[in-house]
């Protein structure tokens, strides 16, 4: 670019001790670009007209804006002089463009020549046309100094490229028109749905269909269109994904245990796994002798060590997923023939051995690597093993024993919540729901894991092994709560949350002084940790220190309270699905809470608590009827009115 240089005196200032130059030293040259005014520039691959010249440079921009900028910060197109740069948008006569292409052949030109040779003249309008030619990329590659021709290989292979590309726009133009009518899309057109599925999902926070389309960039919007085109049914559930959760069981097979490890053998002992009809894995049985109540439980930690790999991948899931769909397990499925409990005709196991007072309070509490024989059976079952004609002494005394037990803990100020329970099971046929009746071996079995847990940490406490113990406070209860659902609704509301810690302290809604969980290691790593523990000690090794023990709780609860959160939304997204397929179904509800006209109430049948418009005489306790009301599946919203 042309320079202009002015010659300025070099002022002598005011110290005399400075020698004044004399001569050609006398002058400094200072240069500035000479980019002449009403010329076209280039600045930021946009056109720009000069105003003003000199060491800052006068731009006027497009939109009418001037702008300041040095002369590195352009390259200049042509002198001009420019009118405006409304005459760049005038219409141009259609140069050879295909010609000058041809004739370049190898020959390398400036940004002049080439307009001069497609369009016959340079100036303002010519040289930006020629530049957009030279942008554009499909014939000509280089810079304004130097453009050469691409070759015909080159253009050929553009051009299919750009056809592509265009009838991709096209594609996706007719794919959004349907999108905006909520119209069912062709199976050619998926790949453009694929991005709102992915938020969906809640893989991905960004979806362009989305913002193309001026909705919501949200997992709920996206839900909600693929509802309303077809592509998904409600049959799909999102949940498990957002939650980052695996919808398989763990990978890394754990081996067997060893047959010849020192073990005490309990399998005189009478004892009973009992749960649910659908459970696949028991991982604790119960057995009394005399005044000694054992506790078996399943002991993966007999081959499962700390920081092995079994134990990393059990960490990272926190516990295992279970969701109306299936049961995905944070230890192999391999595992649950070699330790879950009544599987195998011998299982190992770690049993918890208490003896117990007259009042059912712990005398002492052992704990033993085990072999047991156990017998599984239903809750229904168990129940059953109580009547007249199915009485099982054994059975008898551990009920017994849970009885005892609920008492002494109610009279140390434990809390009885009650609320009711639902199965909720999906198949391809859809979505069953069945109330969880209320067997007294279900309240049996909790007894006897809280004897457990209590024992457990009172061994840990005098033992001195670093233990995770499990803490939690009791607000202000009401000096006179209400029976009943509602009842248990208002002292519901008076728990705060538990701790899990290194550190002992009071569980006051379970009314024990210090507890832990030992029950589940095969559903709930921290139950794990403590396996791990117990048998560190036992046999001898290192145990986890304090500061260990609490940074495998905190990597276990985040990734278990992970799964928490995925189960809860499932279990409320399958609930609404069932919903959908009962849309005239008349509701029974108990109203637990009444402000003004609107009642917080639970549907036993659902285990489903919601908020309701309710009639002036309608009370906490008393049973009203409901009408299905909307649902809105990707909220997880539903309303129901008073019937």
């Amino acid at each position: 670019m042309h320079k202009q240089c002015i010659k300025l005196r070099t002022p002598r200032g005011n110290n005399p001790d400075q020698p004044r130059l004399e001569g050609s030293s006398a002058i400094m040259l200072h240069c500035f670009p000479m980019v002449p005014e009403k010329s076209l520039v280039l600045y930021k691959n946009r056109p720009a007209m000069v105003t003003e010249g000199g060491e800052k440079i006068t731009l006027l921009v497009a939109g009418g804006e001037t702008i300041k900028v040095r002369e590195k910060d352009i390259e200049l197109l042509h002198r001009g002089p420019m009118k405006s740069l409304g005459e760049l948008e005038e219409v141009l006569e259609e140069g050879d463009l295909v010609g000058t292409w041809e004739l370049l052949d190898q020959t390398e030109v400036p940004l002049s020549e080439l307009a001069e040779l497609v369009y016959g003249v340079w100036n303002p309008r010519t040289a930006w046309a020629a530049y957009k030619l030279l942008r554009d990329g499909l014939y000509f590659t280089g810079t304004i100094d130097g453009i050469k021709r691409k070759s015909p290989e080159d253009v050929a292979a553009e051009k299919v490229k750009r056809e592509e590309k265009g009838r991709e726009a096209a594609e996706r133009e007719a794919f959004l028109s349907k999108l905006k009518k909520l119209s069912p899309i062709l199976p050619s057109e998926q790949r453009f749905i694929q991005d709102v599925e992915a938020l969906a999902y809640g893989k991905t926070d960004k979806s362009k269909t989305l913002r193309d389309l001026g909705r919501p960039e949200t997992p709920q919007e996206a839900h909600r269109i693929l509802l309303a085109i077809g592509y998904w049914s409600p049959m799909v559930n999102p949940y498990p994904y957002r939650f980052s959760q695996s919808l398989s069981s763990a990978k890394i097979v754990v081996e067997a245990p060893r047959k010849d490890e020192e073990r005490f053998d309990l399998t005189h002992l009478r004892s009973f796994a009992i749960d649910n009809a659908w459970s696949a894995d028991p991982d604790d049985a119960v057995a009394l002798e005399g005044n000694t109540l054992y506790v078996h439980v399943a002991d993966p930690a007999a081959v499962i060590g700390p920081d092995s790999p079994a134990d990393l991948e059990a960490r990272n899931r926190g516990a295992t997923l279970y969701l109306p769909e299936g049961t995905y397990r944070m230890i192999a499925e391999e595992a649950l023939p070699l330790f879950a409990l009544g599987l195998s005709e011998v299982s190992p196991a770690l049993t918890f051995k208490m003896d117990l007072a007259d009042d059912y309070s712990i005398i002492s509490t052992e704990i033993l690597r085990s072999w047991v024989r156990v017998r599984r059976l239903t809750y229904q079952e168990a129940d059953e093993a109580l009547t007249p004609e199915g009485h099982d002494p054994s059975l008898a005394g551990l009920f017994a024993v849970a009885d005892g037990n609920l008492k002494r803990r109610l009279k140390a100020g434990a809390v009885s919540i009650d609320f009711p329970e639902v199965h909720l099971g999906v198949t391809e046929t859809g979505v069953t729901i069945t109330p969880i009746k209320d067997y007294r071996s279900a309240a049996m079995v909790r007894e006897c894991m809280l004897l457990a847990g209590e024992g457990t940490a009172r061994w840990a406490i005098r033992n001195q092994v670093p233990f995770p113990f499990v803490a939690q406070e009791v607000g202000d209860l009401p000096t006179d709560p209400l029976p009943g659902l509602a009842g248990s609704y208002q002292l519901r509301r008076c728990m705060r949350p538990r701790r899990l810690s290194p550190k002992p302290g009071a569980h006051g809604a379970l009314g024990l002084g210090e507890y832990t969980q030992v029950t589940s290691p095969l559903r709930r790593y921290t139950d794990l940790v403590c396996h791990q523990q117990i048998r560190s000690f036992l046999t001898g090794k290192p145990l986890l220190s304090s500061e260990e023990v609490l940074r495998r709780l905190a990597a276990g609860e985040m990734a278990a309270q992970a799964s928490v959160q995925a189960e809860r939304a499932s279990r409320s997204h399958w609930t609404l699905v069932y919903l959908m397929n009962h849309p005239n179904s008349v509701w029974e509800a108990v109203v637990l809470d009444r402000k003004g006209n609107r009642a917080t109430v639970v549907i036993p049948d659902l285990a489903l608590e919601t908020q309701v418009a309710i009639k002036a005489d309608a009370q906490p306790n008393d049973r009203i009827s409901l009408t299905l009301g909307q649902i809105k599946l990707p909220e997880l919203e539903v309303n129901f009115r008073q019937f």
